[in-house]
């Protein structure tokens, strides 16, 4: 039977959710050791998946796709630890979404800000019915989706889809209960701040600067001091969640480094398994110990080197942040095609062109399912509207055999065809003797929905601000502004 009890993170835990999921799966992938089982089978808590939308992108057969939540409820002992109300709704404070490639060796974990903009969709309440899609939503509105003390991961997986067109395999829902304890199993973790911080920066309400609680510099953090580090936000570079964002992926880079140099010996391993699974709330798909280690074992061959931490292309909107495009799409894009992102540039080095599907703006588009796979209509014209396109309609073709995407145009409108062409890798154009624009998708965009050119298949465009490897320097990009 589903357990559907969540376990959520306190208030004075905010922030760095991910932590916890990302050593918990690596213990699990670096043990696979049959008595572990015994201690796992029944730690694991899981929600169940009624709430997820029945429209969902078709599911790929290039790598998988883990959704990782971090709540911010305080249920479940956790207002204990950092304060609060036990009773208040769930929040999620931090997303990210892990893209494992199908060579099983690299990785891109996409950090979604909390205060993104962005459209959610139906998603279900506790009493069974339905919410109205809305627009220009906070992000982490969509978990809070209910008002229930503990959150909805269905409505933020069906926003996450949404968005990003990727099919999630897996969803985790990550509190901090565990946390201390698993950073001080492997005896710290290294980190670095770019200034000396005092209490009144984790604290901004305090009346006095108050004591010192972190010099600047590298240092070795464990406990309580690893939980005030990734919660961390004032005092630091303009005092962002972007900034915030940074050092989270930096601590999660150093904690793989640690755990991979020491090696875990069977003393450790069984606390910090305890204490991982202690913190993870799975789909039901992760629900038992053989799954998940299962799972965990199918990760155990990615590089530290390999694996990349990237922020959603992002702007300021006021006080909110807004999605750049086309860079999302095109980060969507290679993800959903399997491709690797654009080359890192060296440190200091000026970003470096590439090539980008075109802008859509004042062109109008017609989208038709060519094929048998349900909702691709509806998947190519999101990522067109991304783009700037007016979509006129999204509905089936009569033909559903296409092999390939065809794009017929009317007379005067081969260049704007062309710059729709950029967003359908190998795409055929085609005269036509009426006027409009119509891309008919064929099994070709169905098997890979990847933008692209004739050229060639462009590269996402990333901020090198906000592109990180998991090996990289813990000193290194620590802040935004």
């Amino acid at each position: 039977m589903t357990d559907r009890r969540l376990h959520h993170a306190p208030r004075r835990r905010r922030g760095g959710r991910l932590l916890t999921t990302a050593l918990a799966l690596l213990v699990l992938a670096v043990s696979g050791v049959g008595w572990i089982y015994l201690e796992l089978g029944g730690d694991i808590d899981t929600f169940g998946a009624d709430g997820l939308s029945d429209n969902r992108p078709a599911a790929s057969a290039y790598g998988q796709n883990v959704l990782v939540i971090g709540s911010d409820a305080r249920t479940d002992g956790n207002d204990e630890l950092g304060g609060g109300d036990a009773h208040d709704i769930g929040r999620s404070d931090t997303a990210f979404l892990l893209h494992v490639y199908r060579d099983g060796r690299h990785a891109v974990a996409v950090s979604f800000p909390r205060d993104t903009l962005v459209d959610i969709p139906p998603c279900r309440l506790p009493d069974g019915t339905w919410t109205r899609p809305r627009t220009r939503t906070m992000f982490n509105s969509a978990f809070s989706t209910g008002e229930t003390p503990k959150g909805n991961p269905a409505c933020t997986q069906n926003t996450v889809e949404k968005l990003s067109g990727l099919r999630v395999d897996h969803t985790m829902v990550v509190d901090f209960k565990g946390f201390a304890a698993l950073t001080e199993v492997v005896d710290g973790v290294r980190v670095c701040l770019p200034n000396d911080v005092y209490q009144k920066d984790l604290n901004p309400k305090r009346a006095t600067r108050g004591e010192l609680l972190f010099p600047k510099g590298e240092q070795t953090v464990a406990g309580q001091r690893a939980l005030d580090y990734v919660r961390l936000r004032h005092g630091i570079g303009d005092g962002s969640d972007i900034g915030r964002i940074k050092r989270q992926q930096a601590f999660v880079g150093s904690l793989f480094k640690k755990v991979k140099s020491d090696g875990l010996t069977p003393t450790k391993l069984l606390p910090l398994a305890n204490a991982a699974t202690e913190s993870l709330t799975v789909d039901s798909g992760l629900g038992s110990a053989d799954k998940l280690i299962d799972f965990a074992m199918s990760l155990k061959d990615v590089d530290l080197h390999d694996t990349t931490f990237v922020t959603l292309p992002w702007r300021y909107e006021g006080a909110r942040v807004a999605i750049v495009e086309p860079e999302a799409a095109a980060l969507w894009a290679a993800l959903r095609a399997d491709r690797p992102l654009g080359a890192r540039p060296a440190p200091g080095a000026p970003p470096t062109a590439t090539a980008s599907p075109a802008s859509g703006a004042g062109i109008s588009v017609a989208v038709l399912n060519g094929t048998r796979t349900r909702g691709l209509a509806a998947r190519g014209a999101e990522m067109l509207r991304a783009a700037g396109f007016t979509v006129t309609d999204a509905s089936t073709a009569p033909d559903q055999t296409h092999p390939r995407t065809l794009i017929a145009y009317g007379p005067g409108q081969k260049a704007q065809a062309e710059a729709v062409a950029t967003h359908f890798t190998g795409a055929e154009l085609t005269p036509a003797t009426t006027p409009g624009i119509t891309v008919t998708l064929g099994r070709s965009y169905a098997d890979t929905p990847s933008a692209g050119t004739a050229a060639g298949t462009p590269t996402a465009t990333v901020p090198p601000a906000d592109t990180r490897a998991a090996d990289e320097d813990p000193c290194a990009n620590l802040s935004y502004g």
